[in-house]
Parts: C-alpha cells; structure tokens; sequence
C-alpha cells in the first residue's frame, strides 16, 4: 500500500507497519499515520508482513491480533525474534482482550480495543516509537561497553563470536523460545544462561535437562513429576522440573536425543502452557521460557521424520548456530589463556605463560572436543607443568601425533579428511583409557550421548574394511 515520502531536510522518519485483514482499517492508518511524518505501509495477510518484517525492520507494527491466516501472538512472537528493537501495538476485539493481555506479557508495547480513535491511535504510536528510541540508544551504549573480548562467561573475539554476543543481546530480553545448533563442546549451555541472565526472567530459576539421558517414562517423570500412588514407589508427590522452573527457563540440552512419544507430550506443554503430573488429574499452569540445545541437523531430521517438525518450528523461533573451535581459531590463544589463569588459581600454582610452539601446535589442532577439550587439554598441560612457561611437553601425546605425524602425512598426500584424524584421535584416546567411556568422554570433552555415537561410527568404519 501507499508509504509517506521521505524530506531530506528532516531526520530519516520512523518506519511503520500496518497489519489488518481489513483493507479499510489497514487504508485508513496508513493514511493518518503518514501524515504525522512516519514513513508507514500496510499489510493484510500474516505472511506478507513477516517476510517484510525480516526484510526490512520497522520500529513499530500495528496489528491486529485476529488474522485469517495466522495466530497472532505466534506471529508476534516470531516478528520480534526477527526484528528485536520493533515495539508492537495490538488492536482486538472485546473476545480477544484475554489473549492481548497475554502478548503483553509476551513483549507486546500496549494493545487498543476496537473501534479505536485515530486520536488515541498517534498517542499510542508516539509512545511506542519514544520507547523504540530508547531502546536503540541502549544497545549502542552496550556494545561500546561490552564490546571486548567476552560476554558473561563466554569468551571469543572473532567475527563469528562478535555476530552471536549480538544476536543474545538481542534476543534475551525477548520472551522466545530458542534452539541452539553445534557440535559437542561448543559452550550451548553458556549460550543459554546468558540468555537467561540478560533476560527480564534472570531473577527466576534456571533449570537445566539433558534429554539423552533418560527413557520416555523417565523423561515425564522428571520433567512433570508424580502424583503420590502414580506407580509402584511413588510414596508422595513429587515437583517436575517445569513446575520448579515457574517463572523462569527451562534449557533442554541434546533436544534430538528426545524420543518421539515424549516430544508430543513436550510440544503440548509448550502450546498450552500446562501439563499434568504422572498420575495427575488436574493441569499444572506454568510460565517458562524454552532454550533447547543440540548437535545435531533437527531440520533434516524433521524432513526424515526422526524428529517432530511442528515441534522443531516451535522451538525454533530463533536459531542460534555455534561455530565450532575449529572455524574460529583466531580464538585459541585467548581460551587458552583464560583456561591457564583458571587452572592455575584451582590448582593453586603460579600462572605459566603459554609458549609459542605450544600455541603453535594448538592452532594446527582440529578439535573433535571443542572448547570443552581445550580447557581440558590446558588443565592437564598446567598440572603436569613444571616451569613457568608451557611447553610442548606438557601437551598430551595424541595433540602432537596429530598435528605433526598425521598431520604432514595428510597435507603429503592429501589421503585422510579431518573426519578420519578425529576418528583415529577418539579411538586413541579409548584405548588409553582402557576403553571407560566416562573417562574418555572427559578427556575428549564430549558428552557420553556423543562418544557413543562416534564409536558406533568407528566400529562400523572398521567392520566395512575388515
């Protein structure tokens, strides 16, 4: 629809969305609000407005919050996880004021009841774009005071790592689900809390549940809890972790692992915001935010049906992909070095410095195990230490096998990929530890969900050549 013209002599005006399935209320606002200076166009379908939305940012939208074709505090939602600064104005219907007062809660700026005067309208909007300015202001000020080297615990000055400490500036304070996507080791629980501790729940508690530790009927167990009687050894009722999370969010970490009879019980849970304990009768109403986390490819394992797709979309409101160390390794020398400082104040030594052949043995290294291996390959290189400075010594054998004997038979003739040396690295490991798959989980710094996986690879990669 028509959008007001630009005056180079004023500055850049506000940028306005209108959506309504109505032509006419969507005309009608277009029309006063580009009068007033703002720069404004309209919509009359959920879709339409999304894709401009994540095309084109505005700093505010004006929707209604009963659309033919979308729900719209979904759409909200995912509105605002595209485009985290756009405040939004909610128009309803005397039926829906339950569900505006809700999206409230949910990020909305304020919510007008129809049939709303144009008066009342440009009050509302100046509001909002006064607090949208504010709010811009704020961040800039952020970045120029944290735009070092690490957020919270999470350390890393690469481009990869600037883009993510952004993007969990921008996210955190939003009440969205999130899925974090990376390899073992990648820090996705570090990632969570400091989207939690950024986020207006940061006073709630933060429950974290690994979802490849456990069978279905445990899952349930431990995540709704149990009435008294519910089975054999039940002597009393028992809280689930989403009942002691209230308020606060939930981090579920290896989502993929989830079998599929509990992700449909998840995905209710999530859609009606209540759930019954094992045994229960009556719904526990509940108000969490939902982190989940894995290392594995959900959307192709929706595609394979491996996973449940309207779950994936759920939680996937925002997807936040974690590089592993390998792709950032202008990050090493700093890990490491925080890593040294760590190690030695636990292990109550003088601080060592890191030699130069030592960072130059780790940034030829791959890293099967991520950062995780990295604080463990350090913590072990400071123990074992006996000068004030590291050496290549103090590196575990399997790092420099790698890097120099493996490493130059590969780049010689180009015969092995970097699965191969992580494979041959990971079954070394195994056998040194006379095969305890705890303690080598450990030193790879890999969790034991994902060591198993990979050895299952290992065994099958030897059966094939036998």
């Amino acid at each position: 629809m028509s959008s007001s013209r630009l005056n180079p002599n004023n500055p850049p005006p506000a940028r306005i969305y209108i959506l309504d399935d109505e032509v006419v209320t969507v005309q009608r606002l277009v029309q006063a609000l580009s009068k007033d200076g703002s720069l404004v166009e309209g919509f009359i379908t959920g879709r339409e407005a999304l894709l401009k939305v994540r095309e084109t940012p505005p700093d505010l939208i004006v929707m209604d919050i009963r659309l033919t074709d979308a729900d719209g505090i979904d759409l909200m939602q995912r509105m605002r996880a595209a485009a985290p600064e756009m405040e939004v104005i909610l128009m309803t219907g005397y039926a829906a004021i339950d569900q505006a007062v809700e999206a409230t809660k949910k990020g909305a700026f304020n919510y007008l009841e129809k049939p709303i005067k144009l008066q009342t309208i440009r009050e509302a909007v100046a509001e909002a774009l006064a607090l949208a300015r504010q709010k811009r202001q704020k961040n800039l000020v952020y970045q120029e005071l944290h735009g070092g080297d690490r957020f919270g615990e999470i350390i890393g000055a690469s481009p990869l790592m600037k883009s993510i400490f952004k993007t969990i500036t921008q996210v955190a304070p939003l009440d969205c689900n999130v899925l974090l996507q990376g390899e073992s080791g990648t820090g996705k629980e570090l990632i969570a809390r400091a989207l939690h501790g950024n986020s207006p729940r940061q006073n709630k508690p933060f429950v974290s549940f690994n979802c490849g530790a456990f069978t279905d009927e445990l899952i349930a167990n431990e995540l709704f809890g149990h009435e008294k009687g519910a089975f054999t050894g039940a002597v009393g009722t028992k809280l689930g972790l989403l009942e002691t999370a209230n308020g606060g969010t939930v981090f579920l970490d290896e989502i993929g692992e989830m079998p599929l009879p509990m992700q449909v019980k998840l995905l209710r849970v999530i859609q009606e915001r209540n759930f019954m304990r094992v045994g229960g009768t009556a719904p526990v109403a509940i108000d969490v935010r939902f982190i989940a986390a894995t290392n594995r490819d959900l959307e192709k394992m929706a595609a394979a049906r491996e996973f449940r797709q309207d779950l994936f979309y759920r939680l996937k409101v925002v997807l936040i992909e974690l590089p592993p160390l390998r792709q950032r390794l202008e990050d090493v020398p700093l890990l490491a070095g925080h890593f040294v400082r760590k190690s030695a104040g636990r292990f109550g030594k003088a601080t060592p410095t890191l030699g130069k052949e030592v960072l130059a043995e780790l940034a030829r290294y791959s890293f099967p195990g991520n950062v995780r291996e990295l604080e463990n390959i350090i913590e072990r290189a400071v123990a074992l230490s006996q000068g004030r400075t590291l050496k290549l010594v103090d590196l575990p054998p399997d790092i420099l096998y790698q890097t120099t004997g493996i490493g130059q038979a590969v780049a010689a003739t180009e015969a092995l990929e970097m699965k191969d040396l992580e494979m041959g690295h990971i079954a070394r490991v195994y056998q040194d530890t006379g095969y305890n798959q705890t303690e080598t989980a450990r030193r790879l710094g890999i969790s034991r969900t994902t060591l198993w996986r990979r050895l299952r690879k290992i065994d099958s990669k030897i059966s094939r050549t036998r």
